[in-house]
């Protein structure tokens, strides 16, 4: 789900989100993908789907000298709306999580076999697919040297799951376990589904063989935490919590910055940084980037014929960077009109020249999206069907629909985060476009980050644009599902189709590729006819600047744990 990124991005290192799996940058600076580590040994898992597009290599150069130890990496970065692994669906707040947390399993930078052993060793998979055992590595110590068992996870998995966690992902991302939608729902405390073997030995059972389970198990929702380290703080806990990641929290003032700092007793080789720095005060970034304030920025429209420029001192640090799995858009809540009729939706589908903003606007700095799955991910399929741009198709479709007539039409409300000032380059292009081609008015409305997400989950937003949908992990099962089956808690907008609903549970169960793509592509096609969304962007290849002193910095399309092998040659 992982994600929801903000859409005024902040810089490359930034966003990552939600799953969840959301996140973006705004189109004048493109999200810039997060970073991976080398992956070791894999243990063996079902396929998935066809693998993802290989990448040439985008680390940056390693020198020839050896890693060193020491210094601080800083990044420009936004106040996260919470640090509790159980509660993330944003990548603001997932991309610092995944520093500092961990699970059974993680997301690696090897983008045709991407899954690889974290606190666990080893993996296998029994009784016809339905159940997962895990072995825990040797003396397994959380950041505060307590050990870690296979009795933490059964009662994380559970406390994510409780109520009074308040967990709006838990049933989503843990719900095929056997046991867990009873915890959710109130009605248990334990999961039948969770065994303790013994301490190094888990078993999970779920409810049917489904090929993308340890995937899900990649997500925030599924880390470790200590018991005893929630419970002693309560609800404060995060502000020293003790971790099982490559680093740990140091300081957190919100508004100022966040600082990680190395976790000595992590499992795998320590990191190289003494400290991760993420700027949270604001700023532009390529001025804090060239005032030596930041080692990273995304390159924006204004600033990328000056850096492409050879002549140019900046453009020794300027590198590739490949576009992230997702998907900006326009979402409607189908629970309030005007948005409850299909045929005002097309209208507003149809009105907007996605083409003609990516080429005149953003100089082709994002692709224009006409369907939901992104170019080179799992199950992305040129055959779907968008609504292409046809002012008099829109024009005819609105005066069909039950809202043609604005003098009764229900006030509309955009949402977008922000803070004051514009409230973002694309929101006001299509707002543009509405007004010219259909003569529909909107208010746009801007209220703070968190308090958005909030809003978003609890389905109080009339409709809302100024986010990207990223992948939590190589399926399709993290967009088509996890998005528009009509009881998934992640559907925001209340989108509900029978036969999408169909398609979806038939691929959760489906052990072939190739049948999973085509039922996702069926119900991604209704989607899109439908238009539950308007779909904006996709990424496009794009550029950064990484400072000469920093190596090891990897980039990957999807988002993962990036600064455990970054060093720092000063």
């Amino acid at each position: 789900m992982r994600r929801m990124i903000f859409g005024m991005a902040l810089s490359l290192a930034l966003v990552a989100a939600v799953a969840c799996s959301s996140g973006s940058g705004s189109p004048t600076e493109p999200p810039s993908p997060p970073t991976s580590t080398p992956p070791p040994a894999r243990a063996t898992q079902p396929a998935i789907a066809p693998g993802l597009q290989e990448k040439e290599d985008t680390s940056v150069n390693i020198g020839d000298a050896g890693p060193t130890m020491g210094g601080a990496f800083k990044t420009l970065w936004s106040d996260p709306p919470t640090l509790d692994p159980h509660l993330v669906t944003d990548g603001t707040s997932y991309g610092i999580v995944i520093e500092v947390f961990s699970g059974l399993v993680r997301l690696g930078s090897n983008t045709s076999d991407p899954f690889e052993p974290d606190l666990a060793e080893s993996w296998r998979i029994l009784e016809g697919g339905t159940v997962y055992e895990f072995k825990l590595r040797n003396n397994l110590k959380f950041s505060n040297g307590d050990p870690v068992t296979a009795q933490d996870f059964k009662w994380s998995f559970e406390r994510a799951a409780r109520p009074d966690t308040a967990s709006t992902v838990a049933e989503e991302f843990l719900g095929d376990i056997v046991g867990i939608h009873e915890i959710v729902d109130g009605e248990a405390t334990s999961a039948a589904g969770i065994q303790v073997i013994d301490e190094r030995t888990l078993r999970l059972k779920i409810d049917a063989p489904k090929a993308y389970f340890i995937a899900k198990l990649t997500y925030p929702t599924a880390f470790v935490l200590n018991k005893n380290n929630v419970e002693s703080l309560g609800r404060n806990w995060t502000d020293e919590p003790v971790s099982t990641g490559p680093f740990t929290l140091k300081e957190y003032r919100i508004g100022q910055r966040i600082r990680l700092a190395r976790n000595d007793n992590f499992w795998d080789r320590t990191a190289y940084l003494d400290e991760v720095v993420f700027n949270l005060a604001g700023g532009v970034s390529m001025a804090m980037y060239e005032n030596d304030e930041i080692h990273i920025t995304s390159v924006g429209l204004a600033d990328l014929e000056r850096v492409q420029d050879p002549t140019e001192e900046i453009n020794k640090d300027l590198v590739e960077v490949p576009p992230n799995f997702a998907v900006s858009y326009v979402g409607f809540n189908m629970n309030e009109p005007p948005f409850d009729d299909p045929l005002f939706r097309q209208a507003l589908n149809h009105a907007v020249d996605k083409p003609l903003i990516a080429k005149q606007v953003f100089s082709e700095l994002v692709k224009p999206a006409f369907g939901i799955i992104p170019p080179g991910f799992p199950g992305y399929s040129p055959e779907i069907q968008g609504l292409e741009f046809d002012p008099e198709l829109a024009s005819d479709l609105l005066a069909q629909s039950e809202y043609a007539d604005a003098s009764t039409r229900p006030r509309i409300v955009l949402t977008v985060p922000g803070t004051g000032g514009s409230p973002g380059l694309t929101t006001e292009v299509v707002a543009d476009m509405w007004r010219e081609n259909l003569g529909i008015e909107i208010e746009i409305q801007q209220v703070e980050w968190a308090t958005y997400i909030q809003d978003l989950h609890r389905g109080r937003l009339q409709a809302w644009s100024g986010l990207s949908w990223q992948a939590d992990y190589p399926d399709p099962q993290t967009f088509i599902d996890v998005l528009f089956r009509s009881t998934s808690a992640i559907n925001y907008g209340g989108y509900a189709n029978d036969q999408v609903d169909d398609f979806v549970v038939s691929a959760q169960t489906e052990q072939d590729p190739t049948k999973r793509v085509q039922y996702y592509n069926d119900a991604e096609q209704i989607v899109i006819s439908d238009a539950a969304w308007l779909p904006l962007w996709w990424g496009v290849d794009s550029k950064a600047l990484v400072k000469p002193s920093v190596k090891g910095y990897e980039f990957s399309s999807l988002t993962i744990s990036k600064y455990k092998d970054v060093w720092l040659d000063e």
